[in-house]
């Protein structure tokens, strides 16, 4: 984790102010980076690819994010790559620590996603992409010890996203569908699948309104499955977005997590940095 924070932190120094950095989007149009890598909001993965880049340009990203509440802490680091505005790559290394067990959970996703239809500014309908989020848990002791079938597994998953313009009083308005096909529990965090309990469609929404171009403040819904019986219950929260220029953005928010292995009223804060190439 600490190796990748300064892999993270070199590619943000060195490339965030390049002179041949991707300029090709509308500022803030990348949205931001989720904990699962992919870019999107704090929780929900969108149809946007991460980055600037057009369709003859590419784009590299690095970020780092930390979640913490009531009982529990999630630090997340991680770089994409955007392939001339049609693919997406990603890497995210989480830790989350749990202080009660004095413990930490380590887990990998490596992503993809494949834009395959529209531009949320300029096409008719909303623009639609699929994506792919691989995890796999360092050591799966706790997934298994909590009655999880897996520690490893595969999220996928197809979301739609669209930015009107002047569309509310003059500002513009931003809104996401996501359905995942999914057995995570608690983001793979706590393994994958329970006894009885197999992949099904999950539902994700995130909405925002551009109080100007820099900043966007808006909501985000993650529906949640409960397969330990340990109660998971769905996940949301109350995000502001400030991207000054196409180099950095910085996401702040308030969460509310719900019960997260047995423990009532996860909520807390949420802070993420981006840096872009």
């Amino acid at each position: 984790m600490n190796l990748l924070k300064v892999i993270i932190v070199l590619i943000t120094c060195v490339y965030s102010f390049h002179t041949l950095a991707a300029q090709g989007k509308l500022l803030a149009t990348p949205g931001v980076s989720q904990v699962e890598g992919s870019a999107g909001g704090g929780i929900v993965p969108w149809a946007q690819l991460a980055g600037y880049a057009s369709d003859d340009e590419f784009a590299v990203n690095g970020f780092c994010s930390r979640a913490d509440v009531t009982d529990y802490s999630l630090d997340v680091c991680g770089a994409q790559v955007n392939l001339f505005n049609r693919v997406e790559f990603s890497y995210a290394q989480q830790q989350f620590d749990v202080p009660a067990l004095d413990t930490q959970i380590e887990q990998s996703i490596t992503s993809a996603k494949v834009r395959v239809y529209g531009d949320i500014v300029y096409s008719q309908w909303p623009q639609l992409s699929v994506g792919v989020q691989h995890k796999s848990l360092e050591d799966g002791t706790v997934a298994t010890l909590l009655g999880a079938q897996d520690t490893s597994g595969t999220d996928i998953y197809l979301a739609a996203s669209k930015l009107h313009l002047g569309a509310i009083a003059g500002y513009n308005w931003f809104w996401n569908i996501t359905t995942r096909y999914s057995d995570a529990n608690q983001l793979g965090l706590l393994g994958f699948g329970g006894v009885d309990k197999n992949k099904e469609i999950l539902f994700e929404g995130s909405t925002a309104v551009f109080f100007s171009r820099e900043v966007a403040v808006g909501i985000e819904y993650r529906q949640k499955s409960n397969n330990l019986g340990l109660g998971e219950q769905d996940w949301q929260d109350l995000f502001i977005a400030w991207m000054p220029n196409k180099n950095v953005s910085v996401t702040a928010a308030w969460l509310d997590l719900g019960r997260i292995a047995g423990a009532e009223d996860q909520t807390g804060w949420y802070l993420s940095v981006t840096g872009y190439w």
